[in-house]
């Protein structure tokens, strides 16, 4: 089954307009099955954040969790708000357990960031990382080339495969060593992650920049572009018995329409029955 979504569900105006914040996510789930929770990246989110998600959700929806960021590697130096590893994992499974226990969590997320580079000792890191998520269904997504250039990439889905990594599927500008190739493989039977970000290749390594962000997600995809999407995620569909597809191409709100004309090329309805809530 292939569900199709956003990543985030705040800044969408041209999904709803201008409502209020506790009316967005509601409003989100009544167009999309599934969303990719980014502010998990920056902080291990408050119980509470969970509980009252998966509250304002219907049963069939499903969230993606970015994994923290010191769990990835990326805070090279930046302060880590725990003083262990063990203590850090903890936060982080005690923060996602609303969503386990309403059957919403539908993976975790590791992005590792370009210098995570293939290496006996992130492969290594790899495997305690996995151990330390206790069963979570847990999605590795590279950034550094190397994991599939030089021999390395049936290797590294064989690594992935055993270690039970679920792969994410990435689009992305080919800019350089930073960046990975579309490799559409499945190495978990039970599901594959997929995220576009666009083909934005002037603004991909402009991480210089102030509005970098901005600039790297800039993207719109053609028609034709959705196609060729279309027919690898038809035939991977048949590697696995859950595919979840995100677009992160946000920067000029063009998600929501690239998601949509995606999911009318392969015949998905809409999002799931809105929940009534009294949001007030």
């Amino acid at each position: 089954m292939i569900k199709i979504g956003l990543t985030g569900f705040g800044d969408h105006e041209e999904l709803y307009g201008k409502i209020k914040p506790a009316e967005r996510l509601p409003t989100y789930s009544a167009h999309f099955p599934i969303v990719e929770i980014d502010s998990s990246f920056y902080a291990v989110q408050p119980v509470r954040n969970y509980a009252k998600w998966a509250s304002q959700t219907p049963e069939d929806f499903r969230f993606i969790v970015k994994a923290y960021q010191g769990m990835t590697g990326h805070l090279r130096g930046k302060k880590n708000y725990y003083d262990t590893p063990e203590e850090m994992y903890q936060a982080f499974h005690t923060s996602i357990e609303p969503l386990q226990a309403t059957g919403k969590l539908a993976l975790v997320l590791f992005q590792y960031p370009p210098w995570f580079d293939c290496s006996r000792d992130n492969v290594d890191l790899l495997r305690e990382t996995k151990e330390r998520m206790l069963g979570v269904p847990s999605a590795v997504e590279f950034r550094n080339r190397s994991w599939y250039e030089d021999g390395m990439r049936e290797r590294t889905l064989q690594f992935l495969e055993k270690e039970g990594w679920i792969h994410t599927v990435a689009d992305e500008p080919q800019a350089g060593t930073g960046s990975i190739p579309v490799v559409p493989v499945a190495t978990h039977p039970d599901m594959t992650y997929v995220r576009l970000h666009g083909r934005n290749a002037g603004g991909w390594n402009q991480s210089s920049d102030p509005n970098w962000r901005k600039l790297r997600y800039l993207y719109s995809y053609s028609t034709e572009e959705l196609t060729e999407w279309r027919d690898r995620l038809l035939e991977l569909e048949k590697s696995c018995r859950e595919l979840y597809v995100v677009f992160n191409n946000n920067s000029g709100g063009d998600a929501t329409d690239n998601a949509k004309e995606l999911m009318s090329m392969l015949d998905i309805e809409g999002g799931l029955a809105p929940l009534q809530l009294d949001l007030f």
